[in-house]
């Protein structure tokens, strides 16, 4: 009995077990299109994480490329080659390599705005919510005034600000860091709202009067108790961020002012796509396009998917 009971298969077996009956995976399991989301999403990641590797050609080394090689067309139509699958661009880039690098680029920019917004929206709602008083006035008071305003436009406002004050030599080099900013920045008041609403209910609860009666400090308070019980819904929150971080980032592209052409996102792609669409070339802005509506999507149904999970209201 004790050998069955220690054997590391039968241990291994009971965690499974136990990990599938968790809430959170059944509900995970049960639903066949949040699976289907999953999947998509983890494929993308995956292709555009290892794209220096699984990219059949180096869309960005110029040794590499030839310009007679410009505008083929995808490999099932009458021209195409099986050496470019999806065609090739205005400078003979094959195009599925420069969607997953493309793809990286976006991916990148839009998770580190995302880490940028929660993290000074959680800290200033965390801070305000629990302090009140000023303090609280002043954060939310800036945070409606920025929700009035487009968060496209803060971006475009930052950006150009930004454009404004660096060398113009090292805009290239710098944008990357530029576009998360203007991102970030245009994204924390909708993390600090959310989380100074659950700041407030979690400040009125026994366990934090308890943790104030015996003698712990407010900073441990917010960051050791009150932190993690907020956290839930800016999981969500943070969920369904990241694709609107990833739109907008493409939207900044698409207009000119995000990744230079050097070093495209999926937006640049779709713009310079876009200037040879009437002449025929529709697979430079199509595929780029398709890529990113995938993402998104999946990325949202993942979001929907948790919000509804993490919500007992829902359930």
């Amino acid at each position: 009995m004790s050998g069955a009971a220690n054997d590391p298969g039968s241990a291994g077996a009971g965690a499974i077990r136990r990990l599938l009956d968790h809430d959170l995976v059944y509900s995970f399991l049960s639903s066949p299109l949040t699976v289907v989301a999953a999947v998509v999403t983890g494929v993308i990641f995956i292709a555009t994480g290892l794209a220096p590797w699984l990219a059949p050609h180096e869309p960005f080394n110029p040794a590499t490329l030839s310009l007679m090689d410009a505008f083929t067309v995808p490999a099932w139509m009458d021209g195409g080659t099986s050496r470019y699958i999806l065609g090739t661009d205005d400078l003979g880039r094959d195009m599925l390599s420069t969607i997953m690098h493309g793809a990286r680029i976006s991916i990148i920019v839009g998770f580190s705005a995302v880490m940028l917004g929660m993290t000074l929206g959680v800290g200033l709602g965390v801070l305000s919510g629990y302090l009140g008083g000023w303090f609280e006035i002043v954060v939310m008071r800036l945070a409606d005034i920025q929700l009035t305003i487009p968060g496209i436009l803060v971006a475009l406002l930052i950006d150009g600000i930004a454009r404004g004050l660096l060398p113009r030599e090292q805009h290239a080099d710098l944008m990357i860091y530029v576009i998360i900013l203007a991102i970030g920045l245009s994204d924390w008041p909708q993390f600090a709202r959310v989380t100074r609403s659950a700041t407030l209910v979690e400040k009125r609860l026994d366990y934090v009067a308890a943790a104030r009666l015996t003698g712990i400090g407010p900073m441990t308070i917010m960051i050791r108790h009150i932190l993690p019980n907020v956290m839930r819904p800016v999981l969500v929150l943070a969920t369904v961020g990241l694709a609107l971080a990833i739109i907008a980032e493409a939207t900044l592209s698409f207009l000119g002012v995000g990744m230079p052409p050097t070093t495209p996102s999926l937006g640049t792609l779709i713009r310079v796509g876009g200037d040879f669409l009437y002449s025929g070339e529709w697979w430079i802005t199509l595929f780029p396009a398709l890529v990113l509506v995938t993402l998104v999507l999946a990325v949202n149904l993942l979001g929907d998917w948790l919000r509804d999970a993490l919500d007992p209201k829902l359930r």
